[in-house]
């Protein structure tokens, strides 16, 4: 998932450098969506994970 997030984030840098104002809007906004559900999974993985003894 972090991955996806971070592909996304370079896509709408290197579009925005290329003047892609709407291709930047739209990949800035899916990797906004990935990374906010990453780190609510991350959270949640905190919370339920098993202690190590």
């Amino acid at each position: 998932m972090l991955r996806w997030t971070i592909t996304f984030i370079i896509l709408a840098i290197i579009a925005g450098i290329l003047g892609f104002g709407g291709i930047a809007a739209g990949a800035a906004g899916i990797a906004k969506v990935l990374f906010f559900i990453f780190i609510v999974l991350f959270i949640i993985s905190l919370i339920r994970g098993k202690k190590v003894v």
